[in-house]
């Protein structure tokens, strides 16, 4: 009999990973599934594992316990034998802990967190029956619950927390209170949908950041936060004073990626805007306005604007349809930018551009190879090279976004 190289969902089996099954305690076709990494938590795993039971009892909910478990000490045997799955991984990073575990998720709920007893995994009744109600991703809020004196750092409740929420509200017009909460669940069908890429401590605003551009029916509820129990050391610590700085700009560094488009849409705009109206009414030559002239340097530095505008907008476009889950995004840019009628229009724009660009040069040479910056011909062929630059822009935007397009469709 030849075993089994792929699991049911067609991804193939990973030779490094081992699931180990309880005795007692399994049970079948789960509800919910608690899928939580450990690395050396033998201190705490068997009280977590029992909160565990407790909170699902409490909810009245039938679910397992799936444990990620890359230790070198006994956490893998005490979580199984108080009941819990464990799949046991190498040391991969923390999204990887989360990446691997998939094909072993039952469940139709997923609640993650940790396993060394600071989130109260006794009061997850909340979580159940906010996912019951219709949300799609439910996310723990620290603040808006209790924090217990000690639990926290004064660097991370006062500063490092609420500052990263903050910049991630405004550059996803979400209104998170704490994205950093590792208490957070979501629907099995959402995380598959989702697709994590993330290795280590970004998966966290990774997971946060897709569900927006997934457009999950989104709720928060209040957690109790509590600290850590005596001997344990946070792996923070464990990992030294840098550590937490390290974790902070892997978040920022994933919130500015998948927010690309903050950084490029509305600067574009306004640069393009501005470039135009610098550029086109200076085509016919200088113009006086209140004293001040406005004359050929003007419409370069109008030409220098409108091309990085307009190259900002067209890269914001394409960010978008790259995080574009529905398909709406995308067949909104298509629909402004149909692949034939902006072929013909770009190619209008650059050809006209060439007209004007030749009759610069015309000029120059009939000239005698000089050419004065007053010139009509001086300002028209700036306009002209706006022109080129504009039409060859779009045409190649084009391309690249019905390319895009196709190339990351996503089912809805």
């Amino acid at each position: 009999m030849t075993a089994a190289t792929t699991h049911a969902d067609g991804t193939p089996i990973d030779p490094e990973i081992e699931l180990l099954v309880p005795a007692d305690g399994d049970v079948d076709e789960p509800e919910l599934s608690i899928v939580v990494p450990a690395m050396n938590e033998q201190l705490t795993i068997a009280d977590f594992v029992e909160w565990c039971h407790a909170g699902m009892k409490k909810a009245d909910v039938k679910g397992e316990i799936l444990i990620i478990n890359s230790s070198t000490d006994r956490t893998g045997e005490l979580a199984v034998g108080k009941g819990a799955r464990v799949l046991n991984t190498p040391r991969r990073g923390l999204g990887r802990a989360y990446i691997d575990s998939l094909p072993y998720i039952r469940g139709k709920y997923v609640l993650m967190g940790d396993c060394d007893c600071t989130y109260d995994f006794r009061e997850l009744a909340p979580f159940v029956e906010k996912f019951r109600g219709g949300a799609e991703f439910v996310m723990g809020s620290r603040f808006a619950g209790y924090i217990e004196p000690g639990a926290m750092p004064p660097l991370h409740r006062y500063l490092g927390t609420p500052v990263t929420t903050w910049i991630l509200n405004v550059i996803f017009s979400s209104r998170f209170s704490d994205i950093h909460c590792g208490m957070r669940g979501i629907t099995k069908a959402g995380l598959v949908r989702m697709g994590l890429r993330s290795q280590s401590w970004e998966y966290a605003s990774e997971m946060v950041l897709k569900s927006v551009h997934m457009k999950l029916k989104t709720e928060e509820v209040p957690i109790r936060f509590l600290k850590d129990v005596d001997g344990r050391l946070s792996h923070h610590k464990r990992s030294g004073w840098f550590s937490p700085w390290a974790a902070a700009w892997i978040n920022l560094r994933a919130m500015f990626v998948y927010g690309a488009d903050f950084f490029l849409l509305k600067p574009g705009y306004v640069m393009a805007f501005l470039g135009l109206g610098l550029t086109l009414p200076l085509s016919l030559g200088p113009l006086t306005v209140g004293g001040i002239t406005f004359s050929l340097l003007w419409s370069l530095l109008g030409l220098t604007l409108a091309t990085l505008g307009l190259q900002c907008v067209y890269m914001g476009a394409l960010a978008q349809t790259l995080y574009d889950y529905s398909g709406e995004t995308t067949r909104r840019w298509w629909a402004r930018f149909p692949y034939t009628p902006t072929a013909f229009v770009s190619a209008a724009l650059f050809f006209v551009g060439l007209g004007l660009g030749g009759f610069l040069a015309y000029t120059y040479v009939k000239g005698g190879y000089r050419l004065s910056p007053d010139m009509l011909a001086s300002h028209l062929g700036v306009t002209g090279l706006l022109l080129m630059i504009s039409g060859f822009m779009t045409f190649t935007f084009s391309l690249l976004l019905h390319a895009t397009g196709v190339a990351v469709w996503r089912k809805p």
